[in-house]
């Protein structure tokens, strides 16, 4: 009984870890620079850090590191979109999901991130 409780923790883990949260929109750096060129009512994040920031990061973008997400979501407006992006597209993915239990409903995930732009 014990065992099957582990495996049964070990697989929601594993599900909440890996399976896309609802309501967040998956775009490509492709599809970014359309966005870009057409910014409407959104708003657009980098989670990296602020090395890897400072190091190449697009202009449109402000920087607020995955884990001070949290602290300043507030300065963040709910009422526009968000379009995420990291080095890869995995820490980007992690803040969607904390966006969304915040109560932000349009994010938009950069799939492939900055490793995928080039301009």
């Amino acid at each position: 009984m014990f065992n099957l409780i582990i495996l049964g923790y070990i697989v929601w883990f594993l599900y909440q870890r890996f399976v896309p949260a609802k309501g967040i929109k998956k775009i490509n750096a492709a599809e970014l620079k359309a966005v870009l060129n057409n910014k409407g009512n959104k708003q657009f994040i980098d989670v990296r850090t602020p090395n890897e920031y400072r190091g190449n990061h697009i202009k449109d973008f402000k920087n607020i590191p995955l884990n001070e997400l949290g602290k300043r979501a507030y300065e963040l407006s709910k009422d526009k979109e968000v379009v995420v992006i990291c080095q890869s597209g995995m820490r980007s993915s992690n803040a969607s999901k904390a966006l969304k239990k915040l109560g932000f409903n349009e994010v938009t995930n950069v799939k492939g991130g900055m490793s995928s732009w080039h301009e």
